[in-house]
């Protein structure tokens, strides 16, 4: 990310300012996020919580040169309610037959810690993932904090932003799932597309949602033609005020001329905003070609379809990417 002004991004630092929150980051000595935490007690709407030993923390802040004054710092290995999270966790896990001393040994990792404050109302959101994999982020996710009633997965999406030199106003495209799902089906597809658009719409995205595809409306025949031709079936029966076209092939999706003739009379067609592609080979390329050869700014993974914001972090990412996806994070907080 370069830093430019994203499409609803001052929306949320408003909603910020009218209803501050706490967002946990689990890897507290990590200089990118001191950075980013620095920049929010500055800021002074989102308030930051450290997870980590307060004088390692601390030392690492001075060494990096960030002021965290300020900042709230909890350490799992001194943590006053570690009994009652404990008691909890294994509530949430009776199903595992978890016992206190095992679960005790889990939520003192940082992973777990953070997703446990946010289940205990300590924390509203967390963002984590700068040393972390995205499986040790979703995971603790999807054991504790659970997916929202009618949802059956968790998925993502990255909003990506270009302004353009012409009018000087961004192009903002949503691109889903490029993270989580391997191979999703026809009916996961529907729920990743819905959840998409919806978190285009907290970016000023007015959705238009296209289902890729190497065929357009029937033009190719196979397996993964029929799935994504389902997945729109599917998509505009849960949500029929929702403008889906599928199965199409990019240039369908984006290019109006190229849509005249290969799909005429379509509303959607040649003006695609909301990409949805058949698995997380097409996404992971299909975002980072926008990114690196489009010159886009990529911000995400942002994850859908859980009780409460958690989201990843590469762990390439730096301290102007923590800081906006902090705010991201925090912003789709209820």
């Amino acid at each position: 990310m370069s830093g430019r002004q994203l499409t609803g991004f001052g929306a949320m630092i408003n909603k910020l300012k009218a209803n501050p929150k706490k967002i946990v980051f689990t890897e507290g000595t990590d200089e990118r996020i001191l950075e980013a935490a620095s920049r929010l007690l500055a800021s002074n709407f989102l308030q930051p919580i450290l997870v980590g030993n307060p004088d390692e923390v601390q030392k690492a802040a001075e060494d990096f040169g960030f002021n965290i004054r300020g900042a709230e710092i909890i350490d799992p290995e001194n943590f006053d309610r570690m009994d009652e999270m404990v008691d909890l966790f294994c509530e949430l896990r009776k199903g595992k037959n978890m016992q206190p001393d095992e679960a005790r040994q889990i939520v003192s990792r940082g992973n777990y810690f953070g997703t446990m404050l946010v289940k205990m109302g300590i924390a509203d959101a967390l963002l984590g993932g700068a040393t972390y994999s995205t499986a040790d982020t979703v995971r603790p996710a999807l054991q504790v904090i659970k997916t929202k009633p009618g949802n059956k997965i968790v998925s993502s999406c990255f909003i990506l932003v270009r302004p353009s030199a012409a009018t000087g106003e961004n192009t903002v495209l949503a691109m889903g799932d490029c993270a989580i799902n391997i191979k999703p089906n026809a009916e996961e597809l529907a729920e990743i597309a819905i959840e998409t658009a919806k978190c285009g719409e907290q970016f000023g995205i007015d959705p238009k949602v296209a289902f890729l595809s190497y065929s357009t409306l029937g033009s190719g025949h196979g397996e993964d033609v029929d799935k994504m031709r389902e997945a729109t079936r599917l998509t505009r029966a849960k949500d029929p005020t929702l403008a889906v076209e599928g199965e199409l092939q990019f240039d369908a999706a984006v290019s109006a001329r190229v849509a005249r003739t290969k799909c005429p009379g379509s509303d959607v067609a040649g003006h695609a905003n909301t990409f949805i592609f058949p698995d997380i080979n097409a996404g992971n390329i299909g975002y980072k070609i926008a990114q690196r050869l489009g010159n886009f700014d990529a911000y995400g993974p942002i994850l859908l379809g859980l009780n409460a914001p958690i989201n990843d972090l590469s762990r390439g990412c730096n301290g102007e990417e923590v800081y906006s996806m902090s705010i991201i994070t925090a912003a789709l907080a209820d």
